[in-house]
């Protein structure tokens, strides 16, 4: 079932990865933020740098266009206090040298009032000292570095995603309850996700551990680290992968017999990007007539964004119809809702910023902001913590797209802190207030 080198690495351009190093940051004096750069009396002009073409671009240019379609839902309501959101995406080719060259021109050129999403840490790392030294606030990069949550370092930065610990805390408080006495295997990317992650499951897994292994993203044979884990005698794996890895770590297991409880993070949880995946890694293999929801199903996939598979989901339900009227045409999975999340979340916060908008102001909202969706999981944008969402909550994927949510959202800190039920419940988007 191993899939042919060639083949393999073409289904890996969906895999550069927005997980490693940081970075150095440094210090810089405040800039002046009493300024409406790239604001009009009826457009606002932010901007983005995201992979459009190269090695990434196959899988993460979904994020932006689901951003884009909407802000053409947003700009077709009226847009927000009667501006229009102009939305510019430039392409930095995931290359950390591009990343510096567009944003650049996004500052100088095209005088963008905020960065929003900026994708990668690799990438977007670069540019941290620049954007806050020009007081461009720095909202939402696509990533779950710890880096977009420094305050003193960056003050214009405010982080996303949920970090990996926490979400790896979660993880292991659910596989310690609910397989008790079961033996647990780490497959990992290594770097800061295997990192964090495992500061994560090691608080409530360590003792059951039997076997720790990792990958890097640029080797496509996961052979030796599968049958480390089959050999030893791993029930459940969890996977702190991104998608390409997770795909080929099931297929690889198939091959040699070893059927263990798949636990997948968030970064690797996108069951559409996984059908595509799994559907091209079997391409002239024996598995080619497997349909790609038998790897699927059964699996445990933590999450903190409304989910395309839950069509009893008022947002869900909201995404599948903007992107119906606004999308591409190509159909939307969760890679797409995790920029159309960050776009109503941002929207809102123009909103709550008023119609005299400065980029203080924003900032002003952003720190007072009572965040009441998309998500289901709270989110922390204050003066002192920029940590984005709070916590995860676990589902079951079950061949045929159906979803069961097993554990509700539970938030927590990265420490020895109580894992915690939330009553955070978001409002629907007939009722939540982010466009005119």
């Amino acid at each position: 079932m191993k899939k042919q080198a060639g083949a393999i690495a073409l289904a890996l351009t969906l895999t550069a990865t927005a997980c490693t190093g940081a970075g150095e940051v440094a210090e810089s004096d405040a800039a002046d933020l009493d300024v409406s750069t790239g604001v009009t009396d009826d457009s606002i002009i932010i901007g983005t740098h995201q992979p459009l073409t190269g090695p990434a671009a196959p899988g993460y240019m979904s994020i932006s266009l689901g951003a884009r379609a909407v802000f053409d839902h947003v700009n077709a309501q009226g847009g927000v206090n009667g501006r229009t959101i102009d939305y510019r995406v430039e392409d930095d080719v995931y290359d950390p040298a591009q990343t510096i060259d567009v944003t650049r021109q996004l500052v100088i050129e095209d005088e963008i009032f905020a960065m929003m999403g900026g994708l990668g840490t690799p990438t977007h790392s670069g540019v941290l000292d620049y954007l806050n030294d020009e007081g461009v606030p720095d909202v939402f990069p696509s990533s779950g570095a710890l880096a977009w949550n420094n305050p003193e370092e960056h003050p214009l930065t405010y982080g996303w995603q949920t970090d990996y610990t926490k979400e790896a805390k979660i993880q292991g408080q659910y596989i310690a309850d609910n397989f008790e006495g079961q033996a647990v295997g780490y497959l990992f990317q290594n770097d800061d996700v295997g990192e964090d992650s495992q500061a994560g499951l090691d608080q409530y897994l360590a003792d059951t551990v039997v076997a720790r292994e990792h990958y890097e993203s640029e080797v496509t044979d996961l052979s030796a680290q599968l049958s480390s884990l089959k050999d030893a005698e791993a029930e459940v794996v969890v996977c702190s992968c991104i998608p390409a890895f997770v795909a080929l770590a099931m297929l690889e297991a198939a091959s040699i017999g070893y059927e263990p409880q798949w636990v997948l993070s968030s970064i690797g949880g996108d069951t559409a990007t996984l059908q595509a995946l799994l559907a091209n890694f079997t391409k002239d293999t024996d598995a080619e007539d497997v349909p790609a929801d038998a790897f699927l199903d059964g699996v445990l996939i933590t999450s903190y964004m409304p989910r395309v598979e839950d069509q009893e989901d008022e947002w869900s339900q909201f995404f599948n119809a903007v992107w119906e009227e606004y999308g591409d045409g190509g159909p939307l999975t969760n890679t797409h809702v995790f920029g159309m999340t960050q776009a109503v979340m941002f929207s809102q916060v123009l909103k709550s910023a008023g119609e005299d908008l400065t980029r203080q102001s924003l900032i002003d909202a952003l720190h007072t902001q009572e965040w009441q969706g998309p998500s289901p999981v709270p989110f922390s944008s204050t003066e002192d913590d920029r940590g984005g969402h709070q916590g995860v909550y676990v589902l079951r994927y079950n061949a045929g797209g159906e979803i069961e949510m097993v554990q509700d959202p539970m938030v927590t800190d990265r420490e020895g802190g109580p894992i915690e039920a939330t009553d955070y419940e978001p409002l629907p988007p007939t009722e939540l207030d982010f466009h005119d």
